[in-house]
């Protein structure tokens, strides 16, 4: 019987590598095509033997494939590969569309919410594995701690999905891509604005999780961050189950308190005044005491008890580029967060600064497309007032836009300077590391921070440390 051919068009992002691994795991013969840019994702690839193409060509796309996705990026369903896929009448779907069909006759857990989505979904996964339950779950990272690539095809029921509120294919689909996913367990972790070039203002971002809300499969359970004005706004039309978490006296799950030390985060849990005890982490932030929370309450959901809970979350140690620790050399530590829009970074600082009470904490920021930079300038200005030094890079641009001369990373460091003055603009690597190589001292704590291309700096970040011996 000949084995089945799925083929992905633009392979080595990290939500196409887990369903690339999901697929293989399943039963597939996959292979696929990507710019030939190094990425995150290429050892996992090399590793399960899984062919990439350099370059797009429509010669790639036999009548042999019974499978055929592609990712929004490299022009989506413009890109020649899916325009032959089409051609040739082979079953060709947006990434977005792949993950819904897969998640039909499962147990649907999806994770949503403009920030969260991917350290909460690698966090649910996790305890379910840890659990024995052995789920399928596709997460929007390359590779989770302990559980090795972010894709997996389980032999159980549950199937754990990050639900992205992006646009199926830019070019040719605007939907949200989260509206593929009828979940039986629909996790929504915050609503802010995001995504400029997809939603022209936040009430359209609260209309689309409010479609969300109603995708939800019948006598399904919504479980959502009652601390956030908008989810509050968006459930208060939701005739769903609801169950609330926060830190808020009015939600069913609430963090009375908390503390932090280095490398470990504390927190107390009450239910309906009901104590569950203080449970440990060993990720950082008051952020991710919430992501914890909301995976606490799906595992209780579907019969973990919390002391057991308790247990399992001791064993998450976090996943690819969520304040994810590169390495420490002489005194020096080195960490790296995908971090891209204010809030984001504004929580990983303070987190940081939580654990890290006594370094000083330097941030080398890459922005991540023009028009979030431009759309989201006043909230930038105030997302490093609790770093030392804000290093600010070029702008890294997304191949779905132009360049626009009205915004520069030269302007951000302005404005940020008029809240604090502890920014600086070097444009580059080279100009970053010449600055750092007078700069650093002993004990100080580097954050690269960004969704382009910046984790590509370490290893000349981590010469320079070896060689300043400090």
């Amino acid at each position: 019987m000949r084995k089945k051919r799925a083929y992905l068009i633009g392979i080595k992002g990290v939500a196409m590598t887990a369903l690339a691994v999901y697929l293989k795991e399943a039963g597939y013969q996959v292979l696929g095509s990507d710019v030939d840019d190094f990425f995150p994702t290429d050892t996992i690839l090399h590793k399960y033997q899984i062919e990439v193409k350099r370059g797009f060509s429509p010669a790639n796309i036999q009548g042999n494939f019974d499978l055929v996705v592609v990712t929004g990026a490299h022009g989506g369903m413009t890109n020649p590969e899916a325009k032959q896929a089409k051609k040739l009448h082979l079953p060709t779907f947006m990434h977005g569309e792949m993950v819904g069909k897969l998640m039909e006759d499962k147990y649907g857990i999806s994770v949503s919410g403009c920030h969260g989505k991917t350290t909460t979904s690698s966090l649910i996964s996790t305890l379910f594995y840890r659990a024995k339950f052995d789920p399928s779950y596709l997460v929007g990272t390359s590779e989770i701690n302990g559980l090795g690539p972010a894709g997996h095809f389980g032999g159980s029921k549950y199937f754990i999905a990050e639900a992205d509120e992006y646009m199926t294919c830019p070019v040719t689909d605007p939907r949200p891509r989260f509206l593929w996913q009828n979940p039986k367990i629909l996790v929504i972790t915050n609503i802010e604005y995001d995504h400029p070039d997809a939603f022209p203002s936040l009430s359209a971002i609260k209309k689309a999780f409010y479609a969300l809300s109603q995708k939800v499969t019948d006598k399904g359970l919504i479980i959502a961050c009652i601390d956030n004005s908008n989810i509050r706004d968006v459930l208060s039309n939701v005739k769903k189950e609801i169950i609330t978490y926060g830190f808020s006296p009015k939600s069913d799950f609430q963090v009375t308190s908390y503390s932090f030390d280095e490398g470990v985060s504390f927190m107390r849990i009450n239910h309906h005044q009901l104590s569950l005890g203080e449970f440990m982490l060993r990720i950082p932030g008051k952020h991710n005491l919430l992501n914890a929370l909301a995976c606490g309450i799906v595992a209780n959901q579907v019969g973990l008890s919390w002391e057991r809970i308790r247990d399992l979350l001791k064993l998450y140690t976090g996943c690819k580029r969520r304040f994810e620790k590169i390495g420490q050399i002489g005194s020096i530590l080195l960490y790296d967060d995908y971090a891209h829009h204010p809030s984001e970074i504004k929580a990983t600082i303070a987190a940081a600064r939580e654990w890290f009470k006594t370094r000083r904490i330097i941030v080398i920021f890459q922005p991540h497309t023009y028009s979030r930079t431009k759309a989201l300038m006043n909230e930038f200005t105030h997302a490093f007032v609790d770093a030392d030094l804000a290093i600010i890079c070029d702008i890294y641009p997304s191949a779905r836009e132009s360049f626009d001369p009205s915004i520069s990373s030269k302007q951000l460091v302005l404005e940020i300077n008029k809240n604090r003055k502890n920014s600086i603009y070097r444009a580059n690597n080279t100009q970053v590391m010449s600055y750092l190589d007078s700069y650093i001292k002993t004990n100080d704590l580097i954050i690269t921070m960004g969704a382009g291309n910046i984790f590509l700096w370490h290893k000349g970040l981590i010469d320079l440390l070896k060689n300043k011996r400090i």
